[in-house]
């Protein structure tokens, strides 16, 4: 089984909220953009390509996120506060630039 990091979390976090708000956005993202959002997926589908087939699906995307989850959770509770999701925003606060933009 592999181990995922803060690091891994944020990068998802990061590709979702730039693809989403980005297709909101009024300007088209650059070519450089696309194309680094474009290889983070690559390694976030490898990640979560448990069986390896080069696709991932419904079953092994929800498996990640439920870990993800769940190790976000520190306080196993069942539900992620403020607090708990802090790491995360750094990444989200400019999504339609892009992450650290």
């Amino acid at each position: 089984m592999k181990t995922l990091n803060s690091r891994t979390v944020v990068l998802l976090a990061a590709v979702m909220a730039t693809f989403a708000m980005g297709s909101l956005a009024a300007d088209a993202p650059s070519s450089k953009t696309v194309d680094a959002g474009l290889r983070a997926t690559e390694q976030l589908l490898l990640l979560m390509d448990t069986d390896q087939n080069g696709k991932v699906s419904k079953e092994e995307f929800l498996n990640f996120m439920a870990k993800e989850f769940d190790r976000l959770d520190t306080s196993k509770d069942g539900v992620l506060d403020v607090n708990e999701l802090k790491g995360l925003l750094p990444s989200l606060s400019h999504p339609t630039k892009g992450p650290g933009r």
